[in-house]
């Protein structure tokens, strides 16, 4: 799982704070959805998420872990640094993609480009849209480097007193297949939590419970069958510090 949509959910602390972070723990279906493909699909992942500010810009990041019942099966990470351009919510995005699995690595990309931020009036809703160059790095032994792009967008918005948090990201950008021709990748992750904080007596109770439905087109590895469409939805919970 990838997780850009903590960054508009904390773009108001820009304005008000310099620190926000939190952790998320995901129980996955997409096992028992897809018994054949996605049989080894880990069922646990613990996501931990945060977010500084600075006079120039903010620096994010987060680090998912996947747990099997046996092992830890892979970490991944993605750290991204914004530079301020302006007043508009134009940004320059600096961001790497990377991390470790049980059975080797992911493979590594830095991207570079522009980025716009916006809000509403009370930032109850928040979005950013970036625009990327993206390289992927040779990180074993049946893969090579190649260049490509990615459009990124993400949101976030809170209604009903804001109880309810609908938040996500949505990612485009240009594969290569194993036979080296390129393919259009689609990943998006659209989160819907119910914060308790938002209750009478529990207003320091960061406690979050929501799911995670994860849908993408050519983005999960498959040697089983012809299938590149899949939906991977996931219970969890969060807290917020």
């Amino acid at each position: 799982m990838k997780k850009k949509v903590f960054f508009t959910a904390v773009m108001s602390l820009m304005m008000t704070a310099a620190l926000a972070q939190n952790l998320q723990l995901h129980y996955d279906f997409g096992r028992n959805i897809y018994s054949d493909t996605e049989a080894g699909r880990p069922k646990v992942t613990l996501t931990y998420e945060a977010f500084k500010a600075d006079q120039w810009g903010s620096w994010f990041y987060f680090v998912d872990v996947d747990f099997s019942r046996k092992f830890t099966e892979s970490a991944y990470t993605e750290i991204s640094r914004e530079f301020n351009v302006g007043s508009k919510g134009f940004a320059a995005h600096l961001e790497y993609d990377g991390g470790l699995s049980k059975s080797g690595s992911y493979q590594q990309a830095a991207l570079v480009g522009p980025a716009w931020n916006g809000h509403n009036a009370d930032f109850s809703t928040t979005y950013s849209v970036q625009l990327m160059y993206k390289h992927f790095f040779k990180s074993y032994s049946y893969t090579h480097s190649y260049a490509s792009v990615q459009l990124t967008g993400v949101w976030s918005t809170s209604f009903a007193s804001k109880a309810l948090t609908f938040s996500g990201f949505v990612d485009l950008w240009r594969g290569e297949q194993a036979n080296g021709h390129g393919q259009l990748v689609f990943l998006t992750e659209p989160q819907l939590w119910y914060n308790f904080n938002t209750l009478s007596g529990m207003e320091n109770v960061n406690l979050s419970v929501g799911t995670e439905w994860e849908i993408s087109n050519n983005f999960i590895y498959n040697t089983y069958n012809d299938d590149s469409f899949f939906f991977n939805p996931t219970l969890a919970l969060k807290w917020t510090f």
